[in-house]
């Protein structure tokens, strides 16, 4: 079995990179796939490790790109991406640049409200990756303001609550754009977790290519449902754990959902790796998702 869906210091996890391959292996994984926020800064690193350690362990360079609609967020994965590709570095630090305002606007938030967190101790809970909430998370329970990472969501920082700062408008058709263009596959993550099953459905019209399914959060309802999405649509059925290195924190332990070797090859050979084929269909889907695009945006 491969995991799908795998986080490291990279961005929000706890686990650099090559520790994430040496669980994987130990857990008994055939594979997995490593699908940070926003970034692809962990690829490499693992890449060398599982080559020089772990050759016959299949790593999958991937990323998950975190968009919004209106009030939802929508998670675009992508798997067997070029991590070089310049198009998609550019806007990836774009976004990053916009992340960490964000964040210091959250800590700021935070101080006023009489949390003593500061930006430094943020940073170097990092550990050298993309800052995100879960590292003010774990300054808030570091200082004993709350208990747990959960907690400080759930009181402080999650969507809604009172240090919260919304997030740098980013698309999902441009994350499908991006990935498409870097030779990827795009895969609506844990669509169960959007919480708008019509805006799921405009989604997976976006050239969007498999649905995960299988998901520490979702139902059995919800499992079956995007199962009949997947066979009516024609989509590739994915699945991962979503881990961070602590599953009493996040969604679930490390190999918890996945999929066959089976799955990773039709994955793999989606994957277009930037020829002149893909670039054909690129085109062709830009005039089909027209109409997409614009009922997406008439919901933001």
């Amino acid at each position: 079995m491969l995991d799908l869906h795998v986080h490291s210091t990279a961005s929000d996890g706890l686990l650099a990179p090559p520790d994430l391959i040496e669980e994987a292996v130990a857990a008994g994984l055939e594979g997995m796939a490593l699908t940070d926020h926003d970034t692809v800064s962990g690829i490499g690193a693992a890449q060398e490790y599982t080559r020089l350690h772990h050759p016959d362990f299949w790593f999958i360079p991937g990323i998950e790109m975190n968009t919004d609609v209106g009030p939802h967020e929508v998670h675009i994965l992508g798997y067997f991406i070029d991590p070089a590709n310049e198009v998609l570095l550019n806007r990836l630090e774009e976004i990053r640049q916009a992340r960490i305002q964000r964040n210091w606007k959250m800590v700021k938030k935070l101080n006023t409200m009489g949390y003593r967190i500061s930006t430094e101790r943020v940073v170097e809970l990092a550990q050298g990756g993309i800052v995100g909430r879960p590292h003010i998370a774990q300054a808030l329970v570091e200082k004993g303001y709350v208990f747990s990472v959960k907690e400080a969501f759930d009181k402080l920082i999650g969507q809604g609550k009172p240090a919260y700062v919304p997030r740098y408008k980013f698309l999902p058709e441009e994350a499908v754009q991006l990935i498409k263009g870097a030779g990827g596959v795009a895969v609506l993550a844990h669509p169960g977790l959007i919480g708008n099953e019509e805006l799921v459905d405009k989604i997976l019209s976006l050239d969007i290519e498999g649905i995960e399914v299988y998901y520490p959060e979702h139902s059995e309802e919800d499992t079956c449902r995007y199962l009949e999405i997947a066979r009516r649509r024609g989509l590739i059925v994915t699945g991962g754990s979503d881990y961070h290195g602590a599953p009493e924190e996040y969604r679930g332990k490390l190999g918890c959902c996945g999929v066959s070797r089976v799955t990773a090859k039709l994955l793999e050979k989606r994957s277009s790796k930037s020829n002149t084929v893909q670039n054909i269909k690129l085109r062709r889907a830009a005039g089909r998702n027209i109409q997409g695009k614009r009922e997406l945006r008439d919901l933001t």
